[in-house]
């Protein structure tokens, strides 16, 4: 790693230089209060906001916190442990305050713990964006690249939807599109009440791993034949596979000249990834679901995947990513940070900020808005012609509207949302 961390000295010693000639006059700063901000934006979410105050008048901080499974127990969090930990503190040593706030719990990498941390990380970066008149991607060592490019959710029925929705994205200026079959997991679907099931059990619907083959690697040769190699694909597994199945279905993948196969496998099982190197060339990423290092440090340091796919607020923040895309670019990886449709605008400016910074980059994943949202959260991001533009103001470019937001409490949670429930034909569970 050494290599690498000479080459960084330069831009992060000018991005130092520049940050410290904007506040040199400046007094120091205290975290004076933190709030969380619950809210379903006047939609269908359950996000979690993080507003941290500070000494300055009128400069504070927003980050993400968001949990779709978990905001309640986030935001008891937020307020019961760590806002009393952070209040007093300066909110300028970003790495202290992370890393301090990582031990502070003393066990670490849960997913609340990661939220929270992810949360306070991008408020840090976006005061300290604001205090010093800069987008936080300058002080990330500037732009390599004029804009994000995004890959698009194509998904349908049929093969003839499927191939009709991914042609509509690559009329829009769209290079990359994930293209799916059925929805969540769809491919390997027998529908409920078919097939040989159990007396008086499980009857709903149940995955088949040989099924999923036999459909999905048909769907991928019919958009090949009916759109050719421009448009480059992605599809995502959902983990549904077990190891072997992993790497046959990543052998038959082959001939598709996929983007990348995306999250192949149940973060239990990431040992199977070697197996799958060894024996074909599909492109593999993965890592939705993973917390902690010991997840995602292997299968860099061994190159046995091709991209990334941690969610910026599910691992710890802009520091973290940031951290984890340095690692990347000494192995060889590239980034794909996840976004899905649960993500919210903080979390995406976030991950811009870091795309446009790094050399390591790879493809960033869409996620649109209502125009509702973007009045409540006024600098979110734009999407044109398959990209990604934030505004250049400075921090994260992105505030809250408090009060409004506050009016819309998060959807509450069911019983049928505690989970990605997928069975097999005994009713077993499938692991997403």
């Amino acid at each position: 790693m050494q290599r690498r961390a000479f080459l960084q000295v330069p831009l992060l010693a000018a991005a130092a230089a520049r940050y410290a000639g904007a506040v040199r006059a400046l007094p120091e700063l205290k975290i004076t209060g933190v709030k969380a901000i619950p809210t379903s934006a006047g939609s269908h979410y359950r996000w979690v906001f993080l507003k941290v105050l500070t000494s300055e008048p009128g400069l504070y901080g927003i980050g993400s916190a968001s949990n779709i499974f978990q905001p309640a127990a986030t935001v008891a969090a937020i307020e019961g442990h760590y806002a009393p930990f952070w209040i007093g503190k300066n909110p300028a040593r970003i790495e202290d305050l992370w890393q301090s706030t990582n031990t502070s719990a003393y066990w670490r990498n849960s997913t609340v713990q990661n939220n929270v941390l992810g949360g306070l990380d991008m408020a840090l970066w976006d005061i300290k964006g604001k205090r010093a008149g800069m987008p936080v991607y300058e002080l990330l060592g500037g732009k390599v690249r004029d804009a994000v490019p995004l890959y698009a959710h194509a998904d349908g029925r049929t093969p003839d939807e499927v191939v009709e929705n991914v042609h509509k994205f690559m009329e829009e200026g769209y290079r990359h599109v994930r293209a799916q079959l059925g929805g969540y997991g769809g491919g390997g679907i027998i529908p409920p009440g078919k097939g040989s099931r159990p007396e008086n059990g499980y009857s709903g619907p149940a995955f088949d791993e040989d099924l999923y083959f036999e459909v999905i690697t048909k769907l991928f040769e019919y958009i090949r034949v009916k759109l050719g190699n421009e448009v480059k694909l992605i599809h995502d597994v959902h983990e549904h596979l077990t190891g072997t199945g992993a790497v046959e279905f990543a052998k038959r993948m082959e001939p598709y000249q996929m983007f990348f196969v995306e999250d192949i496998l149940p973060p239990e099982q990431i040992d199977w990834f070697r197996q799958i190197k060894k024996v074909t060339t599909t492109p593999m990423a993965m890592g939705e679901l993973f917390t902690s290092p010991r997840e995602y440090v292997p299968l860099i340091t061994e190159r046995v995947i091709d991209f990334i796919r941690c969610r910026v607020s599910q691992v710890g923040g802009i520091t973290a990513v940031h951290k984890i895309a340095a690692l990347c670019e000494e192995f060889g990886v590239r980034t794909a940070w996840q976004e899905g449709g649960d993500n919210d605008p903080v979390n995406q400016l976030a991950a811009m900020h870091v795309d446009l910074a790094i050399p390591c980059f790879g493809i960033q994943e869409e996620n649109h808005f209502p125009a509702s949202v973007h009045d409540l959260l006024p600098g979110t991001a734009e999407l044109r012609g398959g990209y990604l533009y934030g505004n250049d103001e400075p921090g994260l470019g992105i505030d809250v509207k408090e009060e409004a937001l506050l009016k819309y409490p998060p959807v509450p949670m069911r019983p049928e949302d505690a989970g990605l429930v997928v069975r097999g034909m005994d009713g077993s569970l499938v692991k997403p």
